[in-house]
């Protein structure tokens, strides 16, 4: 038989992680079965299985592959004015929350609460991994905005990154619950715009 290409694996692999997400936001992670996949990729189990372990290993990509558009949004060239890309990112996630029910929340929060997380989060390194890795890159453009001197930072970059990341998160989870209508989605990221310019300063670009 002939051998299969890395470029031809990497291809598939990302196609099977597109059909893996599709799944996960529309039935959650604990009713997702390695077959629902399967099914909607239209994959064999073997050729399935020679690319996943298992339903968590699956997940775990999925997550990755969601959390990139985030981290890559902040690699910035020097000329780029940070403060308006801050405020860019704040304006995609209220799209993102105002659409909670399509995004992969659900499955989110089925997992962190599953006893196969809760009893064993060691084997699950990516989970801490992601939160420091979107922390770092929320710090490094608030650190760079800073040697420019585009902002004047008034707290650790540290905090106002890890600040962000937990306002953003519960709101989506408040959404999710309650519903845009309740929560005021572009109300409450306006506040969390104003008390950033408040903590950071931007000296242009306003």
């Amino acid at each position: 038989m002939p051998k299969v290409s890395e470029a031809y694996r990497k291809e598939k692999k990302k196609k099977l992680i597109q059909a893996a997400k599709t799944v996960f936001i529309e039935k959650g992670y604990v009713q997702t079965s390695m077959q629902d996949i399967m099914n909607e990729a239209a994959i064999s189990r073997g050729a399935m299985y020679s690319y996943f372990d298992n339903i968590d290993h699956v997940f775990m990509e999925v997550l990755k592959e969601d959390d990139q558009k985030d981290i890559y949004f902040f690699e910035a060239s020097d000329n780029e004015l940070l403060w308006p890309q801050l405020k860019q990112w704040v304006e995609m996630q209220q799209e993102a929350i105002e659409n909670i029910h399509q995004s992969l929340l659900q499955a989110k929060a089925e997992f962190f609460l599953s006893s196969r997380y809760v009893k064993h989060a060691e084997d699950f390194p990516y989970i801490s991994q992601r939160y420091n890795e979107m922390t770092k890159s929320i710090e490094e453009v608030l650190n760079r905005g800073e040697y420019k001197k585009e902002f004047q930072l008034k707290q650790p970059a540290d905090g106002i990154a890890k600040y962000i990341i937990s306002f953003i998160n519960g709101l989506m989870l408040d959404t999710f619950q309650l519903g845009n209508e309740q929560t005021k989605v572009k109300e409450q990221l306006a506040i969390l715009l104003f008390s950033l310019e408040n903590a950071i300063c931007p000296q242009s670009g306003r």
